[in-house]
């Protein structure tokens, strides 16, 4: 382990800026954990079907406030966008290795998927049951396909300020929760939602909307805001989508998910001093780097893990409390912490497996953002 955090630290440019991968590694880890947390598969009746304690206990809402980081992906994913580009290489080569990174990975997750549905189908298992892990595997490539879209009009996408986008999903948001306005035009916000984060992670890689003043008014704005809106909006406290529920904050984004998103900009902004203290500390660094470095195999397959262990927990023939069991009470909550352990254990057997996938050219170990948000 020394030697390897010694190949890391060695590896790694000294005008490398180590706190902007400290976000990135925080919003992976975000992801993660509110997947595993607020995600069930509950078996019933030999039919697989999906569930969230969030649905059966409101008073975990709060986790959803910690673990929905997706703004932070899209901030960094701007600011590392912008200087990339900056740098002069000619736009086809850029863009060509940007959506290699992206999109190589993705082909191994639908090619296996594919064929396990493929398979459960033809062995006689239950459409519900094989419709809800693909629908957990699948759905979250929404992310990947906007943060394609925005990454290639980083040329145009950089200039932008960010009011202009926050704009469009106000005025979205009045049309279609205030005035009645076809639902389907809550569908322009996937787009102008995520621009926000993404035009001030531009702004930042030009040296703009930095100083303290204007990150703790992105901070405490952003928060007094999705506040008021909650409260007297009539938005959802919950940051991520719950079944049963008749509205999502995240299915489109919503108003209030966008203001949230600038509260955790803001936060983020505050955070990379000491971040960047942090990080000259070689273990801790090692750590982020790694995580850096399979960041696009571990958002892709952390579902396939849980999954994994899951169907694997059925061939004790028993329902397992934590794994199988409706997430509707305390006893739930500490026993999926328990298997947490076990989820990461199998996502790292789906990143040795796959992690070749994310490295456009698979050399000596570097310390780069291959496969980065």
């Amino acid at each position: 382990m020394r030697d390897l955090i010694r190949r890391i630290e060695a590896a790694t440019p000294p005008d490398r800026d180590r706190s902007v991968d400290a976000l990135r590694a925080f919003a992976v880890a975000g992801v993660v954990l509110g997947h595993w947390l607020v995600t069930a598969l509950v078996v019933d009746s030999g039919t697989v079907g999906g569930s969230s304690p969030l649905r059966h206990l409101p008073l975990l809402v709060p986790v959803s406030w910690v673990f929905q980081t997706l703004a932070v992906f899209f901030l960094v994913g701007g600011l590392v966008s912008t200087r990339g580009y900056a740098r002069g290489v000619p736009y086809r080569a850029w863009v060509a290795t940007r959506m290699a990174r992206l999109f190589r990975p993705v082909a191994a997750v639908l090619v296996v998927w594919v064929l396990v549905a493929g398979v459960l189908l033809a062995s006689g298992v239950d459409p519900q049951t094989v419709r809800t892990p693909l629908r957990l595997v699948l759905s979250p490539l929404w992310f990947l396909l906007v943060f394609a879209v925005l990454t290639a009009a980083t040329p145009l996408m950089s200039k932008v300020h960010p009011a202009w986008p926050l704009a469009v999903v106000a005025l979205v948001d009045v049309l279609r929760l205030g005035l009645s306005a076809p639902a389907w035009l809550g569908w322009a916000n996937l787009a102008a939602g995520w621009l926000v984060p993404y035009t001030i992670g531009a702004a930042w890689a030009r040296g703009r909307l930095r100083d303290r003043t204007t990150l703790w008014v992105l901070l405490l704005g952003g928060a007094l805001a999705t506040a008021a809106l909650v409260r007297w909006a009539g938005y959802p406290a919950s940051m991520v989508g719950v079944p049963g529920d008749g509205f999502s904050n995240l299915n489109p984004p919503s108003l209030a998910a966008v203001t949230f998103g600038l509260a955790q900009c803001g936060a983020a902004g505050l955070l990379l001093g000491p971040l960047r203290r942090l990080m000259r500390r070689p273990a801790a660094w090692a750590a982020v780097a790694l995580v850096n470095l399979a960041a696009m195999t571990i958002f892709l397959w952390h579902q396939t893990a849980m999954i994994a262990v899951t169907a694997l927990g059925l061939l004790t023939g028993q329902r397992l409390p934590g794994l199988h069991t409706v997430p509707d009470g305390p006893a739930w909550v500490m026993a999926r912490f328990g298997w947490l352990p076990v989820f990461a254990l199998a996502m790292l057997v789906c990143c040795a497996a796959f992690h070749g996938y994310e490295r456009v050219r698979p050399t000596r170990l570097k310390v780069t953002t291959t496969g980065s948000a």
